[in-house]
């Protein structure tokens, strides 16, 4: 009996960012497929790599692409593995009108925090910005733009203890647009 084939997303955080831990795509892609994964396709240079492979758990992609970056590149990453489907249920979930969807961003946390931890994070607010903590996702829309925000995913890291990337509305639909299920 022939083995599966998975689709996944892996969500790298803070490479190729103001000059810092560059990683050129088509590099990463080489580097990657030498590592047995399958199909990999990279979307823009923010550290966004779809890709298939026979292996199911994604603590175990995580820990091959993590550790494949710090020995060839030789700096350190947070690395987060989805399933297509996943990623595809966080977009579904957003709770905001399809006009705030469209501007905000999901911030794709590595595991769902504690209630407790969700509560107090919860408390802090700042004007003209929202967000909404389900699951495993920060749903976050800010009038002034992301960049002007003034919540940033290191205060919900700390505050909710888990680690975080965050990705807009089109890059969300681009990479379900460009994962499909073999």
């Amino acid at each position: 009996m022939e083995e599966s084939t998975y689709c996944y997303i892996a969500l790298i955080r803070g490479i190729n960012v103001g000059g810092h831990k560059k990683v050129p795509m088509a590099e990463l892609r080489e580097l990657l497929t030498k590592s047995g994964l399958e199909n990999v396709k990279t979307y823009i240079q923010s550290g966004n790599v779809i890709f298939q492979s026979k292996i199911q758990s994604k603590a175990e992609l995580e820990r091959l692409i993590k550790d494949d970056i710090l020995n060839h590149f030789g700096f350190d990453v947070s690395v987060l593995v989805k399933t297509r489907q996943e990623l595809k249920t966080i977009f579904d979930d957003c709770p905001f009108s399809k006009e705030k969807k469209i501007n905000s961003y999901f911030a794709l946390l590595s595991e769902i925090p504690e209630k407790s931890l969700v509560e107090e994070a919860s408390q802090k607010v700042y004007e003209n910005e929202e967000y909404t903590i389900l699951k495993n996702c920060i749903y976050f829309y800010s009038e002034k733009g992301y960049g002007n925000a003034k919540f940033s995913l290191n205060f919900f890291e700390r505050k909710l203890k888990v680690n975080a990337t965050a990705r807009n509305y089109k890059t969300m639909v681009k990479l379900l647009s460009l994962s499909t299920e073999p």
